[in-house]
């Protein structure tokens, strides 16, 4: 069966432009024009990932994101021609998986597609052991190994490093890790986080300086990259 990508967007070029492209793709393309109808159609088609845009007529797209999370658990990625970087953040804080901004290359969304849609398949809940390439993190016995030796990692670390990779590819917010890890009265700590995952990849990474576990990104936060 193929995926449904749900596309919520009130531009038809927009849906004139990616509806062939996604069929082309190998997915099932479907509409909304506008929040209340991507509600719905999020509701009743529950579709396997959504495109959602930020600037619809009759809502805001991250209330659409919001009230969404209530009943829908899989992979919103937003489209918008809001540049800015505290939109991006406040997207990703709201429980979007990933951001893409207007103007875009068919080629990145399809891409950004494929990994949310890769990972909520590899990872449907629940999961125990967590790999990625030699790293491997047992999460009911709070282990880390790498090509099969243990890594000793501090509490604080681990707890970072669970988080992230229980993300499953998810951009997490600066916010998000610290109020998650740290509590809230460290929500402007960003130091905290650099040093720490520096000390991370120092652990885990095979070439520290050119990460390709724990992703950067820039002025937004971090993500676990599971290949």
């Amino acid at each position: 069966m193929r995926p449904r990508i749900l596309i919520v967007d009130d531009e038809p070029q927009i849906h004139r432009f990616l509806a062939p492209a996604l069929t082309a793709a190998g997915y099932d393309p479907l509409r909304a024009d506008d929040g209340a109808s991507g509600l719905k159609g999020i509701a009743v088609w529950s579709p396997d990932a959504v495109v959602l845009d930020l600037g619809l007529p009759d809502m805001d797209g991250k209330a659409v994101l919001e009230q969404a999370r209530a009943f829908y658990d899989g992979p919103i990625i937003i489209l918008s021609a809001r540049d800015r970087e505290i939109e991006k953040i406040d997207s990703l804080d709201r429980g979007a998986n990933d951001y893409v901004e207007k103007p875009f290359g068919v080629g990145e969304l399809l891409a950004r597609l494929r990994v949310a849609l890769r990972q909520r398949q590899r990872f449907p809940g629940g999961e125990t052991v967590i790999r990625a390439g030699g790293v491997e993190i047992d999460l009911e016995r709070r282990l880390v190994r790498r090509d099969g030796e243990i890594v000793k990692v501090s509490p604080r670390e681990y707890d970072l490093l669970s988080r992230l990779a229980q993300g499953h590819g998810k951009v997490l917010t600066h916010k998000e890790l610290l109020v998650s890890v740290w509590g809230p009265a460290h929500v402007h700590d960003t130091q905290y986080l650099r040093v720490f995952i520096g000390q991370l990849r120092q652990k885990l990474e095979t070439d520290p300086a050119h990460p390709k576990l724990i992703l950067t990104e820039a002025g937004v936060g971090y993500r676990f990259y599971s290949p």
